[in-house]
């Protein structure tokens, strides 16, 4: 008998545009170290030719008559209608399917499968079943054509976590969340493994794309949806903008047929500095990252998931702004700015905004920071153990397979990274000195704190000094 398992293969791939195809393409030559794999996709070809080339495909509908070849079938879900086939499947396998689960929300999915099979009563049905007179009635809003954001606080997961032998995510946030809901329910973690990227000289980028090579540019990349926080994002950057004349606003990205960012751009009069680009191909969205001296990587509210995206930023040694929410709290301080989602969230982003715009030392070595945990905790390779580690665990076999090595240009993304859950493990004596604080550094946040009217007791201050502690603290 082989060690490697035999396993069946549910997924998105380019040319489908979504995170989850990329996270794919990504973790299928590691898992093949693990696993014989079979790609089961809805009736088209994959233009990734490392994958026709080394991987068997077949169209989802020949999976159950070959259902008896496999050890056990991978199903990754996510909340858009590219998983409709993977959703079918799933429940057709009677519990004996692992579940990888992208959102833990999966409101917006069910509500295209309903309501475009004419099935609107049925959806409404479903959400009074599920979540009572206050569900009923949100869905009762979703057919009169509006899409309030409680959706979110109704995530419609549980058919599909009861139809999994064992779910699989990427957080302790969605395990915890499957747990509460689920709680005998067999659940996983692996790590989003992203391949650490070949860092492009901003010049060489901005050349490239014709971007000025004096401006100051933050960027956002991903979908533009309403739940990035693009409204937050703009009233933040025209007030910044005010400072630092000399600086750009770019949205990367696919737009949301139901969001305008457009119509807001014009209310706000940044037409002239602002650029939104589009769905942008792996060369252009390399080069656009690599141009921005800020990258702004907000959501809110959060379905749970794990952002593929922003490991690519922080990989790409990119300094980040993003949301105190959802799986982004599991992030160490050191490796990106938390900005909470309250009243006080458009001036707190516009103060972090000035404060890294004031500060190039402190970019870099928050984007420094970034790079090496995406080096050390999210390594494509590490990811793939953690499924056959998984997968071995609820198959009941011995896992006999090992670790992928760390190859040498990991080793060499050096200083090592201390992180939090090093820093429990240290003694006294191991723990560098403490060095005095940046003057100038805290007199930026002096001022900020001025600017926003906090008094020494505000919580707000806190958010301050966890921003800036990773520079005192070396």
């Amino acid at each position: 008998m082989t060690d490697k398992l035999r396993l069946a293969y549910f997924s998105p791939l380019n040319p489908i545009q979504s995170g989850i195809s990329d996270y794919s393409e990504d973790l299928l030559p590691w898992l093949a170290r693990y696993a014989e794999i079979d790609l089961y996709l809805d009736s088209y070809q994959p233009t990734n030719r490392k994958l026709t080339e080394h991987f068997a495909i077949y169209p989802a509908s020949r999976f159950q008559k070959q259902v008896g070849r496999y050890d056990t079938f991978l199903f990754h879900m996510g909340n858009s209608a590219a998983h409709a086939y993977i959703y079918q499947a799933l429940q057709e396998t009677a519990g004996e399917g692992i579940l990888v689960l992208h959102d833990y929300v999966l409101h917006h999915f069910l509500i295209g499968q309903y309501l475009n099979r004419g099935k609107a009563l049925e959806y409404v049905r479903l959400m009074g079943r599920t979540y009572g007179p206050e569900g009923e009635a949100t869905a009762r809003e979703v057919i009169k054509g509006k899409l309030p954001e409680a959706l979110f606080r109704y995530p419609l997961c549980s058919e599909v976590i009861e139809a999994a032998k064992a779910v699989l995510v990427h957080s302790q946030y969605a395990r915890n969340l499957i747990r509460q809901s689920h709680p005998t329910k067999s659940v996983g973690i692996a790590r989003m493994g992203v391949p650490l990227p070949e860092l492009v000289a901003r010049s060489e980028a901005r050349a490239r794309l014709g971007l000025p090579l004096g401006e100051f540019i933050v960027v956002s990349l991903g979908h533009l949806n309403p739940y990035k926080r693009l409204d937050s994002a703009l009233w933040a950057f025209k007030a910044f903008s005010r400072d630092y004349p000399n600086s750009r606003y770019i949205l990367v990205g696919s737009p949301s047929p139901n969001y305008d960012v457009k119509a807001m751009i014009q209310a706000l009069g940044l037409e002239a500095k602002t650029q939104v680009v589009g769905y942008a191909g792996e060369d252009a969205y390399r080069d656009y990252l690599a141009a921005a001296d800020i990258c702004l990587n907000l959501r809110y509210p959060t379905a749970g998931e794990t952002s593929a995206s922003l490991l690519r930023i922080m990989g790409a040694a990119r300094p980040v702004i993003v949301s105190r929410t959802g799986t982004f709290e599991e992030l160490p301080d050191e490796v990106c700015v938390k900005v909470d989602v309250d009243d006080a969230e458009e001036e707190l982003l516009l103060e972090y905004l000035r404060l890294l715009a004031a500060q190039p030392d402190l970019r870099e070595q928050l984007g420094d920071n970034a790079r090496r945990f995406v080096a050390q905790l999210h390594r494509p390779g590490d990811a793939a153990y953690d499924y056959y580690l998984f997968l071995s665990q609820v198959l009941g076999r011995e896992p006999r397979l090992e670790p992928i090595p760390v190859t040498e240009a990991e080793e060499q993304v050096n200083p090592a990274l201390v992180l939090p859950e090093v820093i429990e493990t240290l003694t006294e004596e191991e723990l560098a000195p403490e060095r005095p604080l940046d003057e100038g550094l805290l007199g930026e946040v002096a001022q900020a704190i001025a600017e926003l009217g906090l008094g020494e007791d505000d919580p707000l201050l806190a958010e301050f000094a966890q921003t800036i502690k990773f520079v005192t603290d070396r």
